[in-house]
């Protein structure tokens, strides 16, 4: 969002994702001709000017189709009117920066929903949770309650599943040696019914994979706390979420359930390295634009562990910091516009805190079950990377890893072995400590796909943009942490065999 705010600055008419309306470009009339409908969050900072550019897109192809944004997740004009008490960030901490670029709230999927009622062919929105354009079109489609959050759950976890593309079917997958194609990956395809039960798989003949792994590792990326997994329309208990692999699929499909939700909050949330370089010389510019596109995939669909710093001579630019903060549901407008025309307003109504009773989601989980002190010990020594996969990733200045049991026999020993305090003391050199000097890092589980979740806050030096360090999104810690050695274990591979 940093980067589409610094593009409005300079060009008015910018601030989207321009990819979106060039890719979608070529397909308008296949679009039209067989009725599919297209959703995503792709309008940035500038969504009225993305749906313009699609608008620019249908009518000279000659068709009739309606292009709806979504718009009022930008809290600037808002920003002189916002209280500092009320602008205290998410963690208590910090006061409201004096200096401010962009201001947005990350909407849900009602307004998603609202637009696809609305008869639309195309919708485009602006700052929006990524599972959202999954759970808009499901609740539109089954005609889901917004109150039944066991279905909203269930939508979610779907979205979340597929909102990284390629991350789903093998993409920076932990066994990355047994991916096939990398120059074809497949996007991951959900196929949805109406009691929120869904497969995943990928189209036919292309590269990737689809396995519980794969999908065990997209599962944990980025959830924070399993059990309160927080988004505008649900809060989400993904703990007990099962994988099963459906045999015989060519390219490979797992059915996934178990997903559970409760009502949300009133609130919208505003090491050893590998070094690949390329380089490419071409004698016509658009090949090299080309390139520049295909190459930026590889990000969330070739191997684990890529982080990239790429430009030429260095130049001086601003460093853009997050600043996160709850913002009130009723405080806030959203605006539907089909065709250029605001045609619906609306405040979101706050679910009754009565129907939340047992389900505060500040409440914390960590331990999920006994830790397990009985259990055998031995001679052997084992890389993590033998016993489980892991996939790492960022939520502001915090590093999320997952690590999933490879088999559930390995699991009350990954238990056993890794602890909150043992991650801490690996990650000791990229973790900063608070005034306090307490242990910091937090340990969930998911006990549904034998998996530990670890959350590792102040340790990206800032994070995302606006951090200096060369892996400012964590996207290697997980592959860090395969290193670490389980000692005094039992002969565990033969359990198995």
């Amino acid at each position: 969002m940093s980067l589409l705010s610094a593009a409005k600055a300079k060009a008015p008419n910018m601030g989207y994702a321009p990819d979106f309306v060039l890719s979608l470009s070529p397909f308008i009339k296949d679009i039209s001709k067989k009725g599919i409908r297209v959703v995503s969050n792709a309008g940035g900072v500038n969504p009225l000017a993305c749906g313009a550019a699609l608008q620019e897109v249908v009518q000279k192809a000659g068709l009739d189709l309606k292009v709806a944004v979504v718009t009022g997740d930008d809290l600037m004009p808002q920003k002189d009117s916002l209280t500092e008490l009320r602008m205290a960030d998410s963690e208590g901490r910090k006061p409201l920066p004096k200096t401010v670029h962009s201001m947005n709230a990350y909407l849900g999927a009602l307004p998603i929903k609202r637009c696809l009622d609305l008869g639309a062919d195309i919708v485009v929105t602006g700052r929006c949770v990524d599972s959202a354009v999954v759970l808009g079109p499901l609740m539109h489609s089954f005609a889901w309650d917004c109150n039944n959050y066991d279905l909203l759950a269930a939508g979610s976890l779907a979205g979340h599943l597929i909102e990284c593309g390629a991350q789903a079917t093998g993409g920076i997958f932990t066994d990355w040696h047994t991916v096939p194609d990398w120059d074809n990956m497949g996007f991951p395809v959900v196929e949805c019914s109406a009691d929120g039960s869904f497969t995943l798989s990928k189209p036919p003949k292309t590269g990737g994979l689809v396995s519980f792994g794969t999908v065990a590792e997209q599962l944990v990326y980025e959830i924070g706390d399993p059990q309160r997994y927080l988004l505008p329309d649900v809060t989400c208990d993904f703990s007990n979420v099962t994988i099963t692999e459906i045999p015989d699929v060519d390219g490979g499909t797992v059915k996934v359930g178990g997903a559970k939700g409760s009502p949300p909050s009133g609130d919208y949330k505003s090491p050893r390295e590998a070094v690949v370089w390329m380089a490419v010389h071409h004698k016509q510019k658009k090949a090299l634009e080309f390139f520049s596109r295909e190459v930026a995939p590889a990000g969330t669909g070739m191997a684990p562990g890529l982080t990239a710093i790429v430009g030429g001579r260095p130049r001086i630019s601003p460093v853009l910091k997050p600043f996160f903060f709850l913002h009130p549901k009723a405080d806030l407008e959203v605006h539907i516009h089909v065709n250029g025309e605001l045609v619906e307003t609306h405040r979101e109504a706050v679910s009754d805190p009565s129907l939340a009773e047992g389900h505060d989601p500040s409440l914390r989980s960590e331990e999920h079950s006994p830790t397990p002190t009985d259990l055998p010990s031995g001679p052997h020594t084992f890389r993590l990377e033998e016993l489980a996969y892991t996939r790492s990733g960022d939520k502001g200045d915090s590093s999320n890893i997952g690590v999933i049991a490879r088999h559930p026999l390995y699991f009350p020993y990954l238990k056993k072995c890794l602890t909150a305090e043992v991650v801490e003391q690996y990650f000791q050199h990229l973790i900063r400590k608070d005034q306090t000097g307490l242990p910091s890092v937090k340990r969930y589980e998911l006990p549904g796909i034998h998996g530990l979740n670890f959350i590792l806050p102040n340790s990206l030096g800032g994070g995302g943009v606006a951090s200096l360090r060369s892996d400012p999104q964590g996207k290697a810690y997980g592959q860090m942490l395969l290193d670490y050695k389980l000692r005094g274990l039992p002969d565990l591979k033969s359990l198995v065999d």
